[in-house]
């Protein structure tokens, strides 16, 4: 693997400076979705059971994104009791017609209690959003499709790609569900998106899973209900194959397409980076490739169907800095920076910012509940970085404790944390729960003269390692490393990614002064 970055980087050199890099948005964002309104551009993200739901970003070169806010931020738009990294807010798509922005996602929380389309809309895309308005047209992963005064929508009930047009102001259907295509053979056809281009319709969907053969796959129609004939290049973006076979992206497709003001085309899709034994601790990220048309009218992504890392494409915007690094200062804060996130409908008045820093009162729910544990978290957004936080105990009695987790889901994370003990000591422990297995694996006492203990977590491709210090972090304690494997999809299962989170649980109330994040990749 790290060959083939060192080749990737001298063929860079060798052609000039790589305009930007892949992914663009690092860590668990997955399955994005654009639009383009004059010279902005807008994206989401899926979010599965975090609260608040659906990252808005904007940009203006396609490289270089800020969040603007989260579509779903209130309980009344995003009920997710219950909700695993199984369930929750899956593929949202994001448009905008005649003034108005329209999002459209699945929320399938509480083992599919919840389950169902909805949109909402917003005149600014900052918010504040609607509150669902539920649709009748089954399947997941819907989009919208405006022509002509009509909306139409398709999604993929039965794993074939329907489409029906609907009323969006009210959500009723207006025609009925038509079967329109069923990919080119691959499993899960799903995340269709519609675009209409010299005279004909194209219909861009994923197939494969999102797995390591995940890719997009295109077809087209003079009439919007189709028929629809497949590329015969199909798939147009597909990495399990001999050219990609050692790329350090994998899993690639879920794509949208968006024309830049100059007329030229883009795709946003998702992918991962694998790292120990080819499994993924970041999750599904957003990456970015150029589209041309050919000649015969099928776009091609990238000049053959496969991204990389580094991306030297002419007239392409560099990649600014890393803002993603840096350290949180709570006690400065009037708000949560709105890259945080909650497990699913938090209890507010378990979380304050004061004076002394972030303030969270544990809850009856612990990281191993379905219920709604008091942690917040960010999202990991590098193989190799390190962590740090300060947590103190204001308020505990025995069995009470806060700390530092790395959390994949509620059968798999590991601890690093404060406890208050029966006898009035407190201890550092490292802990770790998956599946069926749970263990403490060390357990440190902590001078009786302390109060405020910093916990640091670092990482690479095989391991995160935990350690604490007692002395303001002069000197650094090894508190013991565990596998990165097993916070994987491929051993937790879900759709989702790793999260560094600070949580309390039990009766204990903590302060977090700070936290830092210092990626490595």
């Amino acid at each position: 693997m790290r060959s083939l970055i060192l080749a990737t980087a001298l063929a860079a050199v060798s052609l000039g400076a790589a305009a930007y890099t892949n992914p663009i948005l690092p860590g668990m964002y997955p399955d994005p979705s654009i639009c383009r309104v004059d010279s902005d551009y807008y994206m989401v993200n899926s979010t599965f059971q975090y609260f608040p739901g659906v990252p808005l970003w904007h940009s203006r070169d396609l490289v270089n994104w800020r969040q603007l806010g989260n579509v779903l931020d209130r309980p009344s738009q995003l009920p997710l009791g219950g909700a695993s990294a199984w369930f929750g807010i899956y593929a949202p798509t994001i448009r905008h017609h005649d003034g108005t922005f329209y999002m459209i996602t699945t929320n399938v929380g509480d083992n599919g209690v919840h389950n169902g389309n909805f949109l909402v809309t917003a005149t600014d895309p900052a918010g504040p959003w609607s509150d669902p308005i539920w649709l009748d047209q089954g399947g997941i992963d819907p989009s919208l499709y405006f022509e002509g005064g009509k909306c139409y929508m398709v999604s993929n009930p039965d794993e074939n790609i329907s489409l029906c047009e609907i009323d969006p102001a009210t959500g009723r259907q207006l025609t009925p569900s038509r079967r329109i295509w069923q990919g080119d053979g691959g499993r899960h056809p799903e995340a269709p998106h519609i675009y209409y281009r010299d005279g004909w319709y194209y219909l861009l969907i994923a197939e494969g899973g999102t797995e390591m053969g995940h890719s997009a796959t295109i077809a087209r129609s003079r009439d919007i209900y189709g028929p629809y004939e497949s590329n015969p290049a199909n798939p147009i973006l597909y990495h399990q194959r001999r050219i990609a076979q050692d790329n350090p992206i994998q899993g690639v497709g879920h794509a949208d397409l968006v024309e830049a003001p100059d007329g030229r085309w883009w795709l946003v899709c998702l992918g991962f980076r694998p790292s120990a034994a080819g499994s993924y601790v970041t999750g599904r990220e957003t990456y970015l490739a150029p589209v041309e048309w050919g000649a015969d009218g099928w776009p091609v992504v990238n000049g053959g169907g496969v991204i990389t890392t580094e991306m030297n494409v002419e007239g392409a915007a560099a990649t600014a800095g890393r803002p993603r690094n840096g350290r949180v200062d709570f006690a400065s804060l009037e708000a949560m920076p709105l890259d945080w996130v909650y497990l699913r409908n938090p209890d507010t008045s378990a979380y304050a910012l004061t004076p002394a820093g972030l303030q969270l009162r544990g809850a009856e729910a612990d990281l191993t509940s379905l219920g709604s544990p008091t942690f917040v978290a960010r999202r990991q957004q590098d193989i190799s970085f390190e962590a740090t936080t300060a947590v103190r105990l204001t308020d505990a009695r025995p069995g009470g404790r806060a700390g530092l987790t790395v959390y994949f889901d509620v059968t798999s994370h590991y601890e690093l944390y404060l406890r208050q003990n029966p006898d009035g000591s407190r201890s550092v422990c490292l802990s770790y729960k998956l599946y069926r297995l749970a263990h403490t694996v060390a357990e440190i006492s902590v001078p009786s003269d302390v109060a405020t203990v910093e916990l640091r977590i670092t990482s690479d491709a095989d391991a995160y390692r935990f350690a604490c210090s007692t002395d303001g972090g002069a000197g650094w304690l090894p508190v013991g490393e565990l596998d990165t494997r097993y916070l994987t999809k491929d051993t937790a299962g879900g759709f989702t990614g790793v999260v560094i989170g600070l949580y309390a649980t039990g009766p204990a109330t903590a302060i977090f002064p700070y936290f830092s994040y210092d990626g490595r990749d």
